[in-house]
């Protein structure tokens, strides 16, 4: 008995030193210089793999060696495996901030992997250390564009270019931009609303024009409602101009002889870009009847990766006191900001998100209750150059002439732009 213990505890004993010695043996205790050339040579010579076994080695004992971390950062990249690359380049940018190598290295990773929104978020913080770097503002360019703001693309190109007029890539880059820059779009939308009592279905179409200029957009639309068994056209403008870098403002005057729409529709709001990919706004809406309602808005956005998520309320004074309502929307980008999925979730009535359920005064109703929920799916061509959405809503809201008692209102709609020069 007691030798079969003996013989037991002199296996695990044997076992215990076998298992230190491997664990001795996968230590790396060489050249990490020449093993890092090695790695080199083996990466550019269709051997990844093995390159990033031997960096992930050097890297146990030299775990600060940040060109090894950056060159296996930078092979992860190439492999497409994206998330990999940015787990290496988070590491050696919460100890070196002031490597622009290593920022670009990122930066192109998260380009590559179809992120502009992160990509520019990191231009703009390599940007306060490492300020007017032409190739850093090249990147965020390059974000830019790929978030939908070939404009402001364009007037990073111009700040390169006025610290670096002799910048080839700059130049060829503009010019390119230009050229594919779609300057002009016509739009079609059309919806339907249908409810579970008291109206018949409500149909909605829109037709619009947008012009892209260098002080910002110019969107002319022509709208045209069948509801209550009538017609009804509205006429309406939307500039969007920029007044300075991180400002832009929105207005809005839309014009109607149908009762199905107010006279006189007016909309002013100032956005403002925030660090932290924040974004805040301020704005009015104004929609004149017999008499004139006043909503007071605003909202409170975010960029977080290829996310956005915001937050709208509505404030509308009326006969009853002053109507709360709000809006929180999710979006989720794909390729570019026109490429996303979407979801809105709505509380509370307001004129300016429900008008079309009134033909009457609108303050007369700014106390009904009502929650709406709204999916959407918008995505385009591999050229850009068409644009499509869909849109699907429920809505639970109370009876504008029964209050105390509520309707469901079903929502399609769909949308289809076409971008020429």
């Amino acid at each position: 008995m007691i030798s079969k213990i003996v013989i037991k505890i002199t296996y695990i004993i044997a076992f215990l030193s076998v298992f230190q010695m491997s664990g001795q043996e996968i230590k790396y205790n060489g050249d990490p210089d020449a093993s890092f050339e090695k790695a080199r040579y083996l990466a550019f010579n269709q051997q990844r793999k093995q390159a990033q076994d031997t960096l992930l080695f050097i890297l146990t004992k030299y775990p600060d060696y940040h060109d090894i971390r950056s060159f296996l950062a930078s092979t992860y990249s190439w492999d497409g495996d994206y998330k990999k690359a940015r787990k290496e380049f988070d590491y050696i940018l919460k100890k070196e901030k002031e490597d622009r190598n290593i920022w670009m290295a990122a930066i192109k990773n998260e380009i590559w992997a179809d992120m502009p929104y992160v990509a520019l978020e990191m231009t703009d913080t390599a940007l306060k250390t490492i300020p007017n770097d032409p190739e850093l503002l090249y990147l965020k360019a390059s974000a830019q564009e790929k978030t939908n703001n070939p404009l402001e693309a364009l007037s990073t190109l111009d700040a390169v270019l006025k610290e670096n007029p002799n910048d080839q890539n700059a130049k060829e880059y503009k010019a390119s931009l230009k050229n594919s820059l779609s300057q002009n779009t016509i739009g079609l939308t059309s919806s339907l609303d249908i409810y579970s009592d008291v109206f018949d279905p409500m149909q909605y179409y829109g037709l619009s024009y947008r012009r892209l200029t260098k002080y910002g957009s110019v969107i002319g639309k022509v709208n045209f409602n069948r509801r209550f068994n009538e017609n009804g056209l509205q006429y309406e403008i939307d500039l969007y101009p920029k007044i300075a870098n991180g400002l832009y403002g929105y207005v809005n005057v839309g014009l109607s002889k149908s009762f199905l729409f107010p006279d006189i529709r007016f909309g002013a709001e100032l956005y403002k870009s925030l660090p932290k990919s924040f974004e805040v706004s301020l704005g009015l809406r104004t929609l004149k009847y017999s008499t004139t309602t006043n909503i007071y808005t605003g909202s409170l956005g975010w960029y977080t990766g290829n996310s956005y998520l915001a937050f709208r309320p509505y404030f509308t004074p009326g006969e009853t006191g002053t109507s709360k309502s709000g809006t929180v929307t999710y979006r989720k980008y794909r390729s570019d900001a026109e490429n996303f999925l979407g979801v809105s979730l709505s509380v509370g009535y307001s004129p300016e998100i429900n008008q079309f359920n009134i033909n009457q005064d609108a303050s007369e109703f700014v106390d009904l209750k009502a929650q709406r929920i709204n999916f959407s799916y918008f995505f385009t061509s591999s050229n850009k150059q068409n644009a499509w959405g869909t849109q699907f809503g429920v809505a639970h809201q109370e009876i504008i002439f029964d209050q105390g008692n509520y309707f469901w209102i079903y929502s399609v709609g769909l949308s289809w732009d076409l971008k020429f020069k």
